[in-house]
């Protein structure tokens, strides 16, 4: 099954992934994102951010739910993505892929990613995170989802990953906030059903 997937995804990066990441060096690459995206991306590394905010949270009981949730679904995310998907699919980053399918060279902006591409682990953190904040208050959701499509376009302006991972990263966050915060509303439920039966 990965096996049929990486060759798939290997389809998809000549004919999809990288004319829109050369698109996007060719168009849109200028001096102010080149200064700005490697810092945009570094609110997704390793989900240190989110789980910042998911922490901070805990300490409010208004919004201690929203934070357990987030740091269910940033758990589920890192076996989902890091854990499984990663390794198992193996597809090396594209500028890897530039080098030696194309022979061609790509300026990077940051450092070498040193793990395989897909999904985007950034995107998925940061996926999970504006989902749940987006379904228990849009007032911290959308800031937050604002901030995590900026740092899943800082993903494919900085060329360390295709769109498909993106793409996938993001799905899968959306997936795991959801299932993260509905796992939680069951869980309560059945708490509530045995105080009930209690009483």
């Amino acid at each position: 099954m990965f096996t049929a997937l990486q060759t798939m995804l290997n389809s998809a990066a000549v004919s999809f992934d990288l004319p829109i990441l050369d698109w996007i060096q060719e168009h849109l690459q200028c001096t102010f994102l080149d200064k700005t995206m490697p810092i945009v991306t570094l609110f997704g590394d390793g989900g240190v951010f989110w789980i910042g905010i998911a922490v901070l949270l805990l300490f409010f009981a208004k919004y201690r739910k929203t934070g357990f949730s987030m740091g269910m679904a940033l758990v589920l995310g890192l076996v989902v993505c890091n854990i499984t998907l990663k390794p198992l699919v193996a597809r090396i980053r594209p500028y890897d892929f530039q080098l030696q399918e194309f022979g061609r060279e790509i300026s990077l902006l940051i450092s070498a990613q040193h793990d395989f591409s897909f999904p985007s682990g950034h995107t998925i953190a940061s996926f999970e995170a504006c989902t749940v904040l987006l379904l228990h208050d849009k007032r911290m959701g959308i800031p937050a989802t604002v901030l995590a499509i900026l740092i899943a376009f800082s993903r494919l302006y900085l060329y360390v990953h295709y769109p498909t991972d993106v793409l996938a990263g993001a799905v899968c966050g959306a997936l795991c906030g959801w299932a993260a915060l509905s796992l939680l509303r069951r869980g309560e439920a059945v708490l509530a059903r045995r105080r009930a039966a209690k009483t």
